[in-house]
């Protein structure tokens, strides 16, 4: 029987995890790739040095790039499910690693609630749903790793704490934080170790100078004064923007930025709750330096380089500060002990802030579908159009594609990676199935990528010139639609006012693809590219007056 209660919250871990695995597959399921997971996939496809070690906006991100090649390589292009199963793994590692940290200082129930709030942070979701965030949570998984690993307190623990730390680092710019963990810990241990443990935190310092010295100074950077000057209230907003994610209380929308309205009553709460926590029991852990040293470094970095966009509560720094609020919480809980009651009051507690995170992350689950659907539809319009669209042809025109998502997208680089590791997107039967949104912009990406174009002579009607392979549209009638093959098909305008003229092909109920239309008494030459797929256009005129529609 004790065993058993031992056991339990292990067990109860583990249904955590198999809960947040089904959560995570239902939120990404029919997600694919988007936003910067193409600046991998399009940008870095050879083998060359610059392709692992060139930085990411600011960043590192060695190790993010070579999981990629070995998915794609593997999986290919046609489904990101491999990296959702990659992320995820890295999601449970961090918070099974996260409850190692806490049982060790605290109830191993309080242990399963933290690891339990971060695997359902739904605040967050950018880093739980996105599997391009590993630039965050194999940082974190890492740390966490090295932190354990320094306490054995042994040559063995602080090698392989020195491997992970090296790993940490080339995973991304987060793990610079854990190297002033180390360096704080060897620090405060330099009496007991000496400082010949510095190699700890040295030897990843040495990689990641190596690397800003060869790739990483070529990065674009925003530090500024006014960055350095704002820089303490940004760190105060990013630790309340993480108990304010935490509590299930934010009160941002899902991709907009903006203040929390509960995590400013929150950090004065929780300060409160330290500064009675000392009265009562003074002096802090060297745990509690450890950990803190991290977190503030984590801030601080992040303010130096802030730009809009990136505010503190920002989805994807609300993760990794959650994290380090939940390390320093484990060690100012060490010396408190937790009657039953306390902890089924923290339970229920937990149980209330998931519930909003959990909407949180549904919110989030279906913005991503949104924007699958346009990057499937889009990219399936690019495949159609292949063979008249340029190399240098984009989709960053949010008009052309309906989504940002997409701006990185550049024709020649993307058939090339198609041509590699096969297609993400839709095909045209796949297409003609799709949601409205996804078939409309399809449509518009045509349009541009053919191009669809138009040519008008004025003053070049003649009223019975009429040809057998011409359809009538007769003045006052509805508007007509007619439908249209690839090639040449002449529009010839009566005298009157100008007439519009727009088209469909995967569309329905709307024409997205708008011509310049003509002046009354003119005919106009409109010239469509034969393509990849079968299905045929529809013209739609709007006029007052008799037009033909000649083939």
């Amino acid at each position: 029987m004790a065993a058993r209660r031992r056991n339990a919250p292990v067990l109860l871990l583990a249904a955590a995890i198999v809960a947040a695995a089904i959560v995570l597959t239902l939120a990404q399921w029919g997600v694919t790739y988007f936003q910067d997971t193409f600046a991998f996939l399009l940008d870095r496809q050879d083998f060359s040095a610059d392709s692992f070690f060139a930085p990411h906006n600011e960043h590192i991100v060695v190790i993010p790039v070579a999981i990629t090649k070995l998915l794609l390589a593997v999986f290919g292009m046609t489904s990101n499910t491999p990296e959702q199963v990659a992320m995820a793994l890295t999601l449970f590692a961090a918070a099974i690693l996260l409850f190692v940290y806490v049982r060790r200082r605290t109830d191993p129930w309080l242990a399963v609630i933290a690891a339990a709030l971060l695997l359902f942070l739904g605040s967050g979701w950018s880093v739980l749903l996105w599997p391009f965030e590993n630039e965050f949570t194999l940082p974190i998984v890492f740390g966490l790793a090295a932190l354990l690993l320094l306490e054995r307190e042994d040559s063995g623990g602080d090698g392989w704490a020195c491997l992970m730390l090296s790993l940490g680092v080339l995973s991304g710019s987060l793990g610079v934080c854990f190297l002033v963990a180390a360096f704080v810990d060897v620090v405060l241990r330099r009496r007991e170790g000496g400082l010949g443990r510095a190699y700890v935190f040295a030897v990843p310092l040495l990689i990641y100078l190596a690397w800003y010295a060869g790739w990483g100074h070529e990065a674009a950077h925003h530090m500024t004064l006014e960055n350095l000057l704002n820089s303490p209230m940004y760190v105060l907003e990013g630790f309340a923007s993480a108990l304010d994610s935490l509590a299930g209380l934010s009160t941002i929308p899902i991709n907009s930025p903006g203040q929390n309205d509960w995590g400013r009553p929150l950090l004065v709460a929780a300060v409160a709750l330290v500064a009675f926590g000392q009265w009562r029991r003074p002096g802090f852990s060297r745990g509690f330096w450890v950990v803190s040293s991290a977190a503030v470094t984590y801030w601080l970095l992040a303010s130096f380089n802030y730009i809009p966009g990136r505010e503190a509560s920002a989805t994807r720094y609300v993760y990794a500060g959650a994290v380090f609020v939940l390390l320093m919480a484990a060690e100012l809980l060490r010396p408190w002990p937790f009657s039953r009651r306390a902890l089924w009051v923290a339970g229920a507690v937990a149980l209330l802030a998931i519930g909003p995170n959990l909407a949180k992350m549904k919110e989030g689950g279906a913005w991503e579908k949104e924007q699958s659907v346009l990057t499937r539809a889009d990219l399936g319009a690019l495949e159609i159009a292949r063979g008249h669209v340029p190399p240098t042809f984009t989709l960053a025109s949010v008009e052309v594609s309906g989504t940002a998502s997409l701006a990185l997208i550049e024709a020649g680089k993307y058939f090339e990676a198609v041509d590699r590791w096969g297609s993400p997107a839709y095909s045209p039967a796949e297409l003609e199935e799709a949601p409205a949104t996804g078939r409309k912009y399809a449509d518009i990406v045509l349009g541009q990528a053919l191009p669809v174009s138009t040519a008008t002579t004025p003053g070049d009607f003649d009223a019975g010139s009429a040809a057998e392979n011409c359809v009538q549209l007769q003045p006052g009638s509805a508007p007509a639609e007619t439908q249209l093959g690839p090639g040449t098909t002449r529009i010839e305008v009566a005298p009157g006012a100008p007439a519009s003229f727009s088209l469909r092909r995967f569309a329905s109920g709307e024409y997205p693809v708008r011509t310049a239309g003509a002046d009354g008494e003119s005919t106009t030459l409109l010239k469509i590219p034969r393509d990849r797929a079968d299905q045929p256009w529809f013209l739609h005129v709007e006029a007052a007056q008799l037009v033909r529609v000649c083939r």
